[in-house]
């Protein structure tokens, strides 16, 4: 790996204690090992983040309202009744 930026981080001795431990268990270092967490901590968090969540009750009016039925307004008309007309010509 190349290494293109630099990310400092202070800790005190029980959180570097903590890491170092858990590091040495995941055979790997100190650094390793806190690059790996917070990629996957990060992965998770914007993974969560990109998912719409609905209530039961949301959800049941967004399904009625995408499976319900739809009558296009009067611009929409319009432009489907021009689109049929390029169509036949």
């Amino acid at each position: 790996m190349t290494a293109v930026a630099r990310f400092d981080l202070k800790l005190d001795a029980e959180e570097k204690d903590l890491l170092s431990r858990a590091a040495s268990l995941m055979g790997t270092t100190m650094a390793g090992f806190v690059r790996s967490a917070a990629k996957e901590k990060a992965q998770t968090l914007l993974e969560q983040e990109s998912r719409a969540t609905l209530s039961k009750r949301g959800f049941l009016a967004f399904n009625a309202a995408i499976h319900g039925a739809f009558s296009p307004n009067p611009a929409l008309q319009r432009a489907l009744v021009a689109a049929a007309k390029v169509k036949r010509a």
